[in-house]
């Protein structure tokens, strides 16, 4: 091949690796979460500042009884865990993206995603063990706590 020969734009410059493309998936996943994520976060900012009393009900008693029930709390604990999968996979990206040397691109990759499952751990802990009757009991919730 000579210097003023144009290669064909489809031919690949090393050979396909064998195996799951990782990078494809990640890909397919920003996608799909984020189509996802606006619903959710959508429908979560118009129940709690639309409805009811807006912003002005949006209190201890409130959340409360929104993780009464279990279809708020797996509403929650999905937005999340999508929302954090997602965000970290878009830090993954960057990092990959301006991080030259292989030492310092683990480091910070390793890291994305051990603070990412560490929230999402707390996270997902903190809305199925929230229990609103832990004394001091508010006012609002001492019909509903028992004594």
């Amino acid at each position: 091949m000579t210097a003023d020969t144009i290669v064909n734009p489809r031919t690949p410059v090393a050979p396909r690796r064998k195996g799951v493309n990782l990078e494809k998936w990640g890909w397919l996943f920003m996608r799909g979460s984020g189509v996802l994520l606006v619903v959710l976060i959508f429908g979560h900012l118009f129940v709690n500042l639309m409805l009811g009393k807006g912003v002005l009900g949006l209190d201890f008693a409130f959340v409360a009884g929104k993780y009464a029930t279990p279809f708020w709390q797996w509403w929650d604990v999905i937005m999340l865990w999508l929302a954090l999968i997602h965000g970290t996979n878009g830090m993954r990206t960057i990092v990959n993206d301006y991080v030259t040397h292989n030492g310092p691109r683990r480091v910070l990759i390793w890291a994305l995603w051990l603070v990412a499952a560490f929230l999402i751990l707390l996270g997902t802990l903190v809305v199925f063990t929230f229990d609103p009757c832990i004394p001091p009991v508010p006012d609002a919730l001492a019909g509903i706590c028992p004594a």
